[in-house]
C-alpha cells in the first residue's frame, strides 16, 4: 500500500472535545457543528511533519504565482472567456473592466485543494473566487493543537486574511458581503468581521444590493468604505439588479474589492482549456499537479470510467460526476445535459485517491493549502466518506508534529 504523508491522531476525550465544539459555536461563528445526525467536526486531528507540510506549502505559492500570472493575461484576452463557460453578461463585463496591466494589486486569498492519490499529490482545483473555511483552519485547528503535544496548526489563514483587509482598507471601514439565506457564508463573513473587529477595523456584515457606488467608490449606510470582502459568488452577480452596480466587484476600483470578480477567469473548472493559448504563462506547476483536463466533446467518458464532469462552475463538489458512482437514472441526466450545453462542462482524468484508516472507518483526506498575497499561511482540511469531497466532508484540525509520535498531552 502506498505510504502516506499524513496520520489521525488519538480522539480527544469526550468532555475536551464538548468545550472545544462549544467554544467554536459561541465564539468563532461554526453554527453548524452538526447537519442532522453528523458531527461536521472530527474529534481527532489529522498529523502531517512539518517537511511534507513545507512542501505543499512552496507548491501552492508556485500554483498561486501562476495563477494570478494567468489571471492578468486573461483579463486581455477576452476572446478567450467564452471557452471558459462563463455567463455572457459575465464576460461582456470583463471585456470592458478597467486593469492597469495586472489582475489586481490587492492582496488575494486562494486555496489549492491537495488530494494524495497513487500517483502522488494532486489538486483537484483552486477555490480562486470565495474560499471559506478560515474558523475551521484557523480557531478548530489552534484548540485541537492545546490537546496535542509537541504539535502546532499548519498556520492562522483567518489572521492573514483579516490583516491584508484591514491594510487595504487603510484603517476605514470594510464590509463584508454574502448573499442571504446560505448560513455557511454567513458563518464565514461573521468570522472574518469578528477577526477584522480585533484589528480596530469597523467591519459590518451586509448584502450586495446594500452598497452604493459613487464614482468608482463604495458606500454602505450613508459611509464611505475603505474596502469590500466579496463573498458572494461571482457568477450571482449578473443576478443583481442594474442598479447594484454589480460590474464593480470584477476589478478594484477606487475602493479596493477583496477578491475582485476577475479571479473567477482562473476559478473556471474550463480554466486548463486555454493554457496552450496563452503567450506570457507557462503554468507549469498546475501541468504537474492538476489531472488532464479536456472539454467533453473531446474526451472519451461515455465508455472510460477514468473519466469525470463536472461543470464549468462546479462549487463544493456539487456536479462532480461519475459514473461509477451514480445510479445509472442520474447518469443519464447528467449524459444529457453535457450533449445540450458541453460548454458549460469540463472533463478531466480521475486520480486515485490514496483512503485512510481514521476513528471514523476508511476515509479520504483533503487539504486546503491557503495562500494570501502569495504566501502560504494554513489550511482547511477535510475528511471525505467518498472519492468526492462535497457538502457533506467532515472539517478536521491539520496539525504540523515537531516529532515522529506526537501524543495526547
Amino acid at each position: 500500500m502506498t505510504s502516506q504523508p499524513y496520520r489521525p491522531g488519538a480522539q480527544l476525550d469526550a468532555q475536551s472535545f464538548r468545550d472545544l465544539r462549544r467554544s467554536m459555536v459561541l465564539d468563532h461563528c461554526k453554527w453548524d457543528p452538526q447537519v442532522g445526525d453528523v458531527a461536521t467536526l472530527a474529534n481527532f486531528p489529522l498529523l502531517i511533519a512539518r517537511s511534507s507540510w513545507s512542501t505543499l506549502a512552496s507548491w501552492a505559492e508556485t500554483l498561486a504565482a501562476e495563477a494570478l500570472a494567468a489571471e492578468t493575461e486573461l483579463l486581455s484576452r477576452p476572446e478567450l472567456h467564452r471557452r471558459l463557460g462563463l455567463p455572457w453578461l459575465l464576460r461582456r463585463a470583463l471585456a470592458t473592466a478597467p486593469h492597469d496591466g495586472i489582475a489586481c494589486r490587492a492582496p488575494r486569498a486562494l486555496r489549492f485543494d491537495f488530494h494524495f492519490a497513487s500517483e502522488g499529490w494532486r489538486i483537484s482545483e483552486c477555490n480562486a473566487d470565495v474560499p471559506g473555511g478560515y474558523a475551521e483552519a484557523s480557531a478548530f485547528a489552534a484548540l485541537m493543537a492545546e490537546h496535542y503535544s509537541e504539535t502546532s496548526a499548519a498556520g492562522d489563514p483567518g489572521a492573514a486574511w483579516a490583516s491584508a483587509i484591514a491594510e487595504a482598507a487603510g484603517g476605514r471601514e470594510v464590509a463584508l458581503l454574502s448573499a442571504p439565506g446560505f448560513m455557511e457564508d454567513q458563518q464565514v463573513v461573521n468570522y472574518l468581521a469578528k477577526r477584522l473587529r480585533e484589528r480596530g477595523v469597523s467591519a459590518y456584515c451586509a448584502q450586495p444590493a446594500q452598497i452604493e457606488w459613487r464614482e468608482g467608490g463604495a458606500m454602505f449606510a450613508g459611509r464611505p468604505l475603505g474596502a469590500l470582502l466579496r463573498f458572494y459568488q461571482a457568477e450571482w452577480l449578473p443576478s443583481l439588479p442594474r442598479a447594484a452596480k454589480w460590474w464593480h466587484y470584477l476589478h478594484s476600483a477606487r475602493t479596493p474589492v477583496l477578491n475582485p470578480g476577475s479571479c473567477i477567469l482562473i476559478e473556471s473548472k474550463r480554466f486548463p482549456l486555454v493554457w496552450d493559448d496563452l503567450v506570457s504563462t507557462r503554468l507549469a506547476a498546475w501541468r504537474k499537479f492538476l489531472p488532464a483536463t479536456a472539454d467533453p466533446r473531446a474526451a472519451p467518458w461515455r465508455n472510460d470510467d477514468g473519466w469525470l464532469l463536472k461543470t464549468a462552475l462546479c462549487n463544493t463538489g456539487d456536479s462532480v460526476s461519475i459514473k461509477a458512482l451514480m445510479q445509472s437514472a442520474k447518469w443519464t441526466r447528467v449524459a444529457r445535459s453535457v450533449q445540450w450545453s458541453s460548454q458549460g462542462w469540463v472533463a478531466q482524468r480521475r486520480f486515485e485517491a490514496v483512503p485512510l484508516e481514521t476513528p471514523l472507518g476508511p476515509v479520504y483526506p483533503c487539504i486546503g493549502v491557503y495562500t494570501v498575497d502569495g504566501r502560504a499561511c494554513g489550511a482547511y482540511a477535510r475528511l471525505s466518506h467518498g472519492p468526492i469531497v462535497d457538502y457533506a466532508a467532515i472539517d478536521v484540525a491539520l496539525l504540523i508534529e515537531d516529532s515522529p509520535r506526537a501524543a495526547v498531552a
